[in-house]
């Protein structure tokens, strides 16, 4: 799995496209190459989410082309930003449930091309707050409201940001602390 999850971000980070529907299946392919009963085809048939405490969320059947519709409509709208696209995406492709397995990990790569591709940072849920994010993520599940863990994952698992906020990078700054980086993994 942890292979796999690293494959699907080489994949999303050298991707020079805006996220498709066909995108997503490609990240879901590679992702969930050994959970899926169908690897990067959308589900078929009924599923369901284990909440906990004997709650099981039952999504509606997939349509290809209200998803197609919806992440048309999200990514094309002037009046949202980055970050909220991302997290529509993110929530939404969780729910629907819309692959017969790993929809978290597809979901999570999927909003972080969105968030790289504009610049926005990376969505990462530290893993001391992962207990609270999947309570939140119960609770979107059965009320099927995203404010509340949008509004929580932004305030608490939105990370890239504070190198613009210090200062405005050169390309040449940029590329210096990326080669940097990349050194020190593989020292």
């Amino acid at each position: 799995t942890i292979v796999n999850l690293k494959r699907g971000w080489q994949y999303i980070t050298t991707l020079n496209e805006p996220l498709t529907l066909t995108i997503e299946k490609k990240i879901n392919k590679v992702v969930a190459a050994e959970d899926a009963l169908v690897p990067g085809e959308l589900r078929q048939g009924q599923g369901g989410v284990d909440l906990g405490s004997e709650a099981f969320f039952e999504p509606p059947l997939v349509d290809e082309q209200e998803e197609q519709t919806f992440l048309q409509k999200t990514l094309a709208n002037s009046q949202t930003t980055t970050t909220d696209k991302a997290l529509t995406i993110l929530y939404h492709n969780m729910r629907q449930q819309i692959f017969w397995d790993g929809n978290k990990r597809t979901a999570t790569l999927s909003a972080n091309k969105i968030m790289i591709d504009g610049g926005a940072g990376l969505i990462n849920v530290p893993l001391d707050q992962w207990d609270q994010w999947n309570e939140l993520i119960a609770d979107y599940y059965r009320t099927n409201d995203m404010n509340k863990i949008k509004q929580w994952t932004y305030d608490n698992a939105i990370q890239g940001l504070e190198i613009r906020a210090d200062k405005a990078l050169s390309a040449d700054e940029l590329n210096q602390m990326y080669k940097k980086a990349k050194k020190k993994r593989t020292n």
